[in-house]
């Protein structure tokens, strides 16, 4: 597929739509002159690993644990169709918007990451490798 004509996220190695504001690791250094929104990595491997680490960090630290309470806050209202986010991700992972998930469990977090991908950009292009990849530099 042409470069161009890729979603956002993929051509930015960021196929979670992560906004700048951390500094994240493989963070690309021009990145923001490429997108002054959304962050640009130097690889897939490394946005996956930031969006990984975003999930984990609104369960471990906000204490999120359905797909409901996690998909709020990662894609509020204010900028997405969030009840649609919802039940698409808790349809792929099996569950109800409300049932409880943990992330620490490699394959949980594996089916939330690709269903992410899938909705941020009409497209899962990645292979379990990459993910695994990405899950793995946390």
């Amino acid at each position: 597929m042409n470069q161009t004509r890729q979603p956002r996220g993929i051509r930015n190695n960021n196929p979670g739509n992560i906004r700048w504001g951390e500094n994240w690791l493989g963070l690309k250094q021009d990145g923001k002159e490429q997108d002054p929104s959304f962050c640009v990595f130097i690889s897939a491997v490394y946005g996956i690993r930031a969006l990984a680490r975003l999930l984990q960090n609104y369960q471990r630290i906000h204490g999120l644990d359905t797909p409901r309470k996690i998909i709020s806050r990662y894609a509020p209202p204010s900028e997405n169709q969030t009840q649609a986010y919802i039940q698409s991700v808790a349809a792929q992972l099996g569950i109800t918007p409300d049932g409880k998930v943990d992330l620490t469990e490699i394959g949980t977090l594996t089916v939330f990451i690709k269903a992410i991908i899938r909705h941020e950009n009409g497209i899962q292009p990645y292979s379990n490798e990459t993910i695994q990849k990405g899950i793995a530099l946390l």
